[in-house]
C-alpha cells in the first residue's frame, strides 16, 4: 500500500521534485554565466594591463623625442625642425590614442559581472513575489 498516494502527498511531492529540479538548473545556468562573466572579466584585465605597459613606454618615447625636437629646434637647418616636430607630433598623438583606449578599457572594467548581477536581481525579485 502506497500511503503517500493515499494522503494526497504525491501531488505536493511532485511539485517539490519539479522545484528542485528548476532551482538546480537555475543555479547551473547562474553559474556559467558567471563563469562566462569572469573570462570577460579577466580577457579585459589582460588588455589593461598590455595597454599600461604600451603607455609607459610611449611616454618614455614621447618625452624623449620631445625633449631632441627642443633642441633640434635651435640648430641651423629649417628641415630638421620640420621633421623633429613632426616625429614628436606623431609621438605625442600616438600617447592620446593609447590614453583615450586605457580609459575606454578601465570605463568598462567598472562595472564586473554585470549580467550575473541583474540576473540574480530578477531571480531574487520573482522569489519574494512568490513568497
Amino acid at each position: 500500500m502506497n500511503w503517500i498516494s493515499l494522503l494526497g502527498l504525491d501531488v505536493l511531492l511532485a511539485r517539490w521534485r519539479a522545484g528542485l529540479n528548476e532551482a538546480a538548473i537555475a543555479v547551473e545556468d547562474r553559474a556559467d554565466l558567471a563563469q562566462l562573466e569572469w573570462q570577460d572579466h579577466k580577457r579585459s584585465l589582460q588588455t589593461l594591463a598590455v595597454l599600461f605597459i604600451a603607455l609607459g613606454g610611449l611616454t618614455a618615447v614621447a618625452l624623449m623625442v620631445l625633449s631632441i625636437a627642443l633642441i633640434v629646434q635651435f640648430w641651423d637647418s629649417a628641415y630638421r625642425n620640420t621633421v623633429a616636430w613632426a616625429l614628436a607630433g606623431g609621438w605625442l598623438l600616438l600617447w592620446a590614442l593609447a590614453l583615450w583606449r586605457l580609459l575606454v578599457a578601465v570605463k568598462q572594467l567598472s562595472h564586473p559581472f554585470k549580467l550575473t548581477r541583474n540576473e540574480l536581481k530578477t531571480d531574487w525579485k520573482a522569489w519574494k513575489e512568490k513568497l
